[in-house]
């Protein structure tokens, strides 16, 4: 059973169907990308996945669960995390501060065990020098690297990272790529969006191409920049066909577990 699935997704705008019966997948531990030119739906399929817009019609079950009808701070509950394209860290507070601020909100830890966890999650980001530093004083990379961060807080079993490398220079977004990578080595499945298709790829162990709101395609990086449906309507000559050609489920077989 899939750790998430969203099973015939419809969504109407003033009488403009954007999603016409979209599903999709995402398996535990694995990275999923929803990929498509802008207006293809694929930004309405992904706020439908974790509440943040009602579909007209369709289910999303995560976890052995309904969770269609229910609002974003339960599916957050229920181990559905969400990282927005929007800057979320709190500026004027260190980058301590930030993850404290929502540990506070977890009932049964002690004040110790907040300020370790928090130190923990600086660490495995690399933001351990930065812990007593304003969030504003953070690079583009720095600051998602702690956003992605805060959104581990709640111990989830998946992220839906929306746009997570806009505004970030290619470098930092080598770094962030590594680091979602080493999520899936802690169980944590992943659904990426991101208007950088070459990036976003780079990461996916599979994608959803979505095309005037339906699923035009699915399959590993290698076997999508070799559709020739997919190269003639959302593609073109972006990629030589050779690219991921060395990846096993979307990561390098350096990579990869033996």
């Amino acid at each position: 059973m899939p750790l998430l699935e969203a099973r015939n997704l419809r969504k109407v705008y003033n009488g403009r169907t954007v999603v016409n019966g979209v599903s999709f997948t995402v398996d535990e531990a694995e990275i999923v990308g929803l990929l498509g030119r802008n207006g293809a739906g694929k930004t309405t399929s992904f706020r439908m996945t974790v509440g943040m817009i009602e579909a007209d019609e369709g289910e999303v079950h995560f976890n052995g669960r309904e969770v269609t009808a229910l609002p974003m701070f339960r599916h957050a509950r229920l181990g559905m995390g969400y990282l927005s394209q929007e800057p979320s860290a709190f500026t004027r507070m260190t980058c301590e501060q930030n993850l404290l601020a929502i540990l506070e909100t977890i009932a049964g830890m002690s004040r110790k065990q907040r300020r370790k966890r928090a130190a923990e999650l600086l660490e495995q980001f690399g933001l351990t020098k930065k812990a007593k530093e304003p969030a504003r004083t953070c690079s583009g990379g720095e600051r998602r690297k702690l956003e992605i961060a805060r959104s581990l807080v709640t111990n989830p079993k998946l992220i839906l990272l929306d746009e997570p490398f806009s505004g970030v220079d290619p470098i930092a977004v080598e770094d962030l790529q590594r680091e979602v990578r080493r999520l899936t080595d802690q169980g944590i499945a992943i659904l990426i969006t991101d208007h950088n298709v070459q990036q976003t790829l780079s990461v996916c162990d599979r994608a959803y191409i979505i095309n005037e709101g339906r699923v035009l395609a699915e399959g590993t990086p290698h076997e999508l920049i070799n559709n020739d449906l997919v190269r003639r309507v959302y593609l073109g000559s972006l990629f030589r066909g050779d690219e991921f050609e060395h990846q096993n489920n979307g990561r390098s077989i350096e990579e990869a577990p033996v």
